[in-house]
Formats: structure tokens, C-alpha cells, sequence
């Protein structure tokens, strides 16, 4: 026998890679330059040219073992140290290396929290729309997650709703902010009336419920004014979950962190049992190279402003064409309604102008799609006839 529940994630594969896998064949059928693969979150600007500096570097100048060889299970001190000085200069917190944990990406910084959190009967939260592997990590790990419908105008926290969710078995909630796949940035006010939430309802349970925030696209903002509040300077029981994917557009280098702050409840614990967490996954340490590269460019971020150029092309076009979108102040995802009930349906549809846009009923919000913009400015405009044609098939 084989574990079922692992067969059948392998045999039902994230819509999002299904959708990738389809436009790879599709170029292949009618040339690259006729396919509009709005469909994966995968960076496309380069990285500074301080990564690629720091590799040429690091590669000539030090020996094989330090750069290939194992680091701290916790990772490398020294990248540790930078990350807790950078973040402490950012945000004005006092974080040491100790309260860092390095892992390979957001995703298994996710994974590892979830699995150190959980005991028996424990229920994980998250609001609509909400990246769909987050179910997969959280019921893997045996918990039960709990999908919290945000307002639907704004995509903010509906805390009528958050307030009936919560019971005695809340463990945790997980919290991106910028969303993806809306782009939406919880505002301040949004943030502070959740801690106040959370500490009442600690007080009631009498236990802990903590905050994991997912953050990879900390840094993907594009107004001014608009602000990405940091979460443990708000509420003591966070675990930051951070990846330098989308920051340094590094998402194929697999490397991020955790970060347990001293004032979370049971600090030390926790810690300990995300070591155990990182153990029990698999890992020996991050990779190393990576980790090393990381050290020398912790703060910095690549060039961002096309992000913004494509947003404001892609938005402003597709809402004169007649489409409903929720303005992103983050991240690189346009959140549209799709112009028919069935979602699946209308991204069919979209086949048939070579646009790839991903319905969002996995994401928990059924009828929009999710269409990732970080491709180039030059593509945008390529497929701005097809987004129009796609429209007028409704009527619009």
C-alpha cells in the first residue's frame, strides 16, 4: 500500500503548473510570441546586479567547503546576523540571529510553522482569496483549515465573519499581506483591530493564537502612501514566514526564513519545535551558496517600477474593456470577475484568444481569475486586442 493522500495530491497537481504546462505546449504549436501566459507568479525582472556580483565573487574568492559545505541547521550565523540587523534598521525591532530560522522559501517556512504549531484537533484560518497550497500544508500537517470570506468590495478583513470562525480550537491564522492572488494590502487599521481581536480571544481560550505571516511579496508595493504594516510590532504571537523569491527575484534559488520573535508565547518552544519541524521535513540546512549570496545583499530588491508600468497598463485597459478588477496597491496579480458564473469556464474561454488567466475557485473566491502581470510591458500589449475580443465575446 501507498499513502493515498499523497497519490492523490500528486495525481490532482496545482491548477496554476496544469495551466504553465498548457501554454509551454501551446507555443510550441503557434510560436511563443502568439500565447499570453498570464498564469505563474514567476518573476521577470532580473535580480539586482549585486546577486550576480556576489556569486562571481563568493565563487572565485572562497574555498569549496564554505561555499558548498553544510551551514548551522539553523543556518548560517552570519546571514542570520544580517537578516536580524536589516530587518531591526527596517522596522525598528530588536531581533537577534537566534529567532531566525533558514528555510528553503516561503513555502516551506509555511509548511514547517504549520507542522511546530499543530497538536490534535487544531483548526488554522486564512480569509478569501487565499494561495491555494495553503490547505495542502495545513491539512498534511492533520489540522483543519478554516476559509474566512473577506469583504467583497475591498478584500479586507471582514471581522464579523473572522469573529464567528474563532472558537477554542483556533490555532493559528495565516495572513498575506499583499494578497496573492489580489494584490490587496491589509491596511494599518485592519491590522491593529485584528491583534485586539486575537488578544481578547487569547484571554477567553486562555492559550495562545498566533499570526503566520506569509510574506513574500513584502516589498512589491507601488503607491505612495501605501504602507505594509510589520506585523510583530503589532501583535506578540507572529511567525514571520519571508521569501527572497519575488524581493530579489530569486524564486527557483528556494530561500527564505522563519522568524520566531522573543515575545511570542512560548518563544523558546516554538523555536525548538520548528528546528524539529525543519528536521522531520527533510532538511540538513538550506542551500548554502544561496544562503552566503543572501548575506551580502539582505535589504535590497530589484528593480520593482515595471511591475507598477504593467499594472497600470493591464488595469486601466482591461476596465475600459468593460472588466471588473480589484485594484492591487501589491504583489503582481490583477483580480478580475470573470463574465460568466463558472470561472473555469470563462479562462476556457479565454483559450480561445491564447490568453492563460487561472480561475480562482481554488483560491476560495469563485468566479474571478487570477492574472499574474510579471511578464513583460511588451507582452501586456500584445495581448491587449485578445483581452478586448475576450470581452466583446460577452457583450461588452
Amino acid at each position: 500500500m501507498i499513502n493515498t493522500t499523497m497519490e492523490m495530491l500528486g495525481k490532482a497537481p496545482s491548477k496554476i503548473r496544469e495551466i504553465f504546462e498548457y501554454g509551454n505546449k501551446r507555443k510550441a504549436e503557434v510560436g511563443a510570441e502568439n500565447v499570453f501566459d498570464f498564469s505563474i507568479g514567476n518573476p521577470s525582472v532580473p535580480a539586482p546586479a549585486s546577486v550576480k556580483e556576489a556569486y562571481l565573487d563568493l565563487l572565485e574568492k572562497e574555498n569549496d567547503v564554505y561555499l558548498h559545505g553544510y551551514t548551522s541547521a539553523a543556518g548560517d550565523l552570519k546571514m542570520r546576523t544580517a537578516i536580524a540587523e536589516d530587518l531591526n534598521k527596517r522596522f525598528g525591532t530588536a531581533f537577534r540571529p537566534s529567532n531566525l530560522y533558514i528555510t528553503c522559501g516561503a513555502a516551506a517556512s509555511l509548511k514547517i510553522s504549520i507542522t511546530a504549531l499543530f497538536t490534535e484537533g487544531d483548526e488554522f484560518i486564512t480569509f478569501t482569496p487565499f494561495f491555494p497550497e495553503y490547505r495542502v500544508f495545513v491539512e498534511t500537517a492533520g489540522a483543519k483549515l478554516i476559509a474566512v470570506a473577506s469583504d467583497p468590495d475591498t478584500f479586507q478583513i471582514d471581522f464579523e465573519k473572522l469573529e464567528a470562525a474563532l472558537n477554542a480550537s483556533t490555532k493559528a491564522l495565516i495572513v498575506n499581506t499583499p494578497n496573492n492572488p489580489s494584490g490587496v494590502v491589509f491596511t494599518e487599521e485592519s491590522i491593529v483591530k485584528l491583534a485586539a481581536l486575537l488578544e481578547k480571544k487569547e484571554e477567553e481560550y486562555g492559550h495562545p493564537i498566533y499570526i503566520i505571516t506569509d510574506e513574500p511579496y513584502r516589498e512589491l508595493v507601488y503607491d505612495d502612501g501605501v504602507v505594509v504594516p510589520y506585523m510583530t510590532r503589532y501583535y506578540k504571537d507572529t511567525i514571520v514566514c519571508y521569501s527572497y523569491s519575488k524581493s530579489l527575484s530569486l524564486p527557483g534559488e528556494r530561500i527564505g526564513y522563519i522568524l520566531v520573535p522573543d515575545e511570542a508565547a512560548d518563544a523558546g518552544d516554538l523555536y525548538a519545535a520548528v528546528c524539529g519541524a525543519g528536521r522531520a521535513l527533510g532538511y540538513v540546512c538550506a542551500p548554502s551558496l544561496a544562503q552566503h549570496v543572501i548575506e551580502r545583499c539582505v535589504g535590497q530588491v530589484s528593480d520593482l517600477s515595471v511591475y507598477k508600468t504593467n499594472r497600470d497598463l493591464l488595469y486601466n485597459s482591461l476596465t475600459e474593456y468593460g472588466f471588473t478588477c480589484v485594484h492591487p496597491d501589491g504583489a503582481f496579480y490583477l483580480f478580475v470577475k470573470a463574465m460568466e458564473e463558472d470561472a473555469a469556464a470563462f479562462c476556457e474561454k479565454a483559450k480561445e484568444f491564447d490568453l492563460l488567466l487561472v480561475p480562482a475557485d481554488s483560491f476560495g473566491t469563485p468566479g474571478y481569475v487570477r492574472i499574474a502581470y510579471c511578464v513583460t510591458t511588451e507582452m501586456i500589449q500584445r495581448s491587449l486586442p485578445s483581452f478586448k475580443k475576450l470581452a466583446e465575446a460577452y457583450g461588452k
